[in-house]
């Protein structure tokens, strides 16, 4: 079902776990500011605690030990390691990373390194932000910083994580950080961190880093009907949110109508974009469904399309449609899609929202979780199984965490996370998953 070498792995992100938020020199991200924000938030939470895994690595590594896995998908703060986001370098900031690595390797985990998952130093985005064009060079300093310490004990590299999500979420409808609501006006923001995606690519093998991709995050995209109608929003939703973001990188070309909308010496740019990559990383959760733009409702006229509520499959806490199918769906279009130009691939993050607290003796039965992974691995397997050179699985995530704008209030993690207390619990689903770990480590 699973190859032999198939990376079984975890996946976290800086900001939603380390807190430390004003410890050893690292300055404000973009989160932080948007967290001070009333109102944007649920419950109007912070990162600044989180799951306080800067001071709490040890014990959080200790953990993945105990669960068997290959590799741990960690991201390295921006602003811990360049406060002002330019060359001036935290050291301190840096040497965490450097000690966390160290403790992975010595845990027989693989590091796999995420520099860019959504905490851009405020400094740049006072300077504009990915609305300059600026902010991709100083990805790829950055990159140079990080890899220069990291590189030799790092076994995998992504410069970015969803660049789709920062542009659509953060900068098209305001709902994420830095909060901007500029409809169809954010495509420069996808363009500017896919140029910074490659030239920190280039960056990072100059440093002597190997084995980079992307983590992508991408969805099959269903129209609401087999009207001309809802079949051409259902080309233009996947335009925006999947071949924007892997045509260029894949295949060195903007999908119609996107690349006139471009800023910048476009042609030039995508050569450096379609940088070519040691694996592709996709991120999944649930499809999508759409359908021609409604004239009531405004933000899908800008758009192009509107969304459609899928209701007929079983929701996570979350809201998503558990759709297991999907990922398979996905993996064989991409691979029939790109065909050769595309690379091996990992899923580089799926997982659930499950609110599953402790029950009076301290259990945590996350069945639904157990279930939903059950699921969407066989989909992996299915994938596999119909060709897709499917490489590894990252879950998302290794413990509960700050779910962005939604808080504390959706559980992720096959650990939970007392907030309070900081006290971990490990959920039935970590066993269930170690054990599938241990049962294909020996196959």
């Amino acid at each position: 079902m699973f190859g032999d070498g198939f990376l079984w792995g975890v996946a976290a992100a800086a900001y939603q776990i380390e807190g430390a938020a004003d410890e050893d020199g690292r300055g404000p991200s973009v989160w932080d500011t948007f967290c001070a924000e009333p109102g944007r938030i649920a419950g109007g939470d912070t990162g600044a605690v989180a799951c306080d895994h800067y001071h709490r690595h040890a014990e959080d590594v200790a953990l993945m030990r105990d669960l068997g896995v290959d590799s741990y998908r960690f991201s390295v703060s921006w602003p811990r390691v360049l406060p002002d986001g330019g060359k001036q370098v935290n050291r301190a900031g840096l040497d965490f990373y450097d000690r966390l690595v160290d403790e992975l390797v010595a845990a027989g985990i693989q590091p796999a390194c995420t520099l860019y998952h959504w905490d851009l130093p405020q400094a740049l985005q006072d300077q504009g932000g990915w609305l300059n064009r600026d902010t991709a060079h100083r990805l790829a300093d950055y990159a140079t910083v990080v890899a220069e310490r990291l590189a030799d004990r790092v076994s995998m590299w992504m410069p970015l994580n969803e660049p789709m999500v920062v542009t659509l979420l953060g900068h098209a409808m305001g709902v994420h950080a830095p909060g901007q609501t500029l409809g169809l006006g954010a495509l420069p923001v996808a363009h500017h961190q896919l140029l910074g995606h490659g030239l920190a690519v280039r960056a990072l093998r100059a440093a002597g880093a190997t084995n980079i991709g992307i983590a992508n995050n991408h969805a099959p995209i269903w129209p609401a009907t087999d009207g001309p109608a809802d079949l051409a929003a259902a080309e233009l939703a996947d335009g925006l949110v999947n071949r924007v973001f892997a045509d260029s990188i894949l295949l060195g070309a903007y999908p119609e109508p996107f690349g006139a909308a471009l800023p910048g010496p476009v042609a030039d740019d995508l050569e450096i974009i379609a940088e070519p990559l040691d694996w592709y990383g996709i991120n999944h959760y649930n499809p999508m469904r759409v359908a021609a733009p409604s004239p009531d409702d405004p933000q899908a006229s800008v758009a192009g399309f509107g969304m459609v509520p899928i209701t007929e499959y079983p929701l996570t806490d979350f809201g998503w449609p558990v759709v297991p199918d999907a990922l398979r769906e996905l993996l064989v279009e991409f691979h029939e899609r790109y065909g050769d130009a595309l690379p091996p691939v990992y899923v580089t993050e799926n997982g659930a929202s499950f609110a599953d607290g402790p029950d009076a003796d301290g259990r945590v039965a996350d069945t639904r979780r157990i279930d939903y992974l059950d699921g969407y691995l066989g989909a992996v397997a299915a994938a596999i199984e119909s060709g897709v050179d499917v490489r590894g699985y990252f879950l998302w995530s290794v413990m509960d965490n700050f779910e962005w704008a939604e808080g504390y209030g959706q559980r992720f993690g096959l650990v939970h996370v007392d907030f309070d207390t900081q006290k971990r619990t490990p959920k039935d689903s970590f066993g269930w998953y170690r054990d599938m770990i241990a049962r294909h480590s020996r196959a």
